[in-house]
């Protein structure tokens, strides 16, 4: 009787309960939608937060890689709680059939027969001077080379010696 009382419950709630108070920018627009909080644990003056995210799966049935636009709300919405820009400083590690995701136009237009409904997105992140790594064992076993790349991306030997170098650098990585 418990699981048929919250399939009820759930088939009650709006579908897009909130979804309006989402907006993009300031720093990445068009990508990142955040909500406007007053937050009861606010970020101290001197925050620094030095990010590493992991994007390893894609959906090329998608329009965008969810992973990479998740960078994108970062960088916006702490931007849009007043943190300084040179204190929000995000890296985005990518492996696994992510790496599809960094393509440029004529190779990505080669495998999946569109453009790259990414590269928009991954150039602001690179002109917000957001570091995006390429795992180079992803990239050999997808027979993807350095040139493949979009211009900025950088390509690592391992996503496992990114993450490792990230650390060093003061990043934590982001669990989801």
């Amino acid at each position: 009787m418990k699981p048929i009382f919250f399939l009820l419950l759930a088939a009650a709630l709006p579908a897009s309960a909130g979804l309006e108070m989402f907006t993009d920018g300031p720093v990445i627009k068009g990508y990142g939608k955040h909500a406007t909080i007053t937050p009861t644990l606010a970020p101290p003056k001197d925050f620094v937060a030095k990010v590493a995210f992991d994007a390893g799966s894609a959906d090329h049935q998608q329009p965008l890689n969810r992973q990479f636009d998740t960078v994108a709300r970062f960088l916006n919405m702490h931007a849009a709680s007043g943190v300084e820009r040179n204190y929000i400083q995000p890296a985005l590690v990518v492996h696994g059939k992510a790496v599809f995701d960094l393509l440029k136009a004529k190779p990505y237009q080669q495998r999946f027969d569109q453009a790259n409904p990414n590269q928009p997105l991954v150039n602001a992140l690179i002109a917000a001077d957001v570091p995006i790594i390429v795992c180079g064992q992803s990239a050999a076993y997808l027979d993807i080379n350095a040139e493949d790349l979009l211009p900025g991306v950088q390509l690592a030997l391992s996503a496992m010696t990114a993450h490792r170098i990230l650390a060093q650098q003061g990043y934590s990585t982001n669990p989801f």
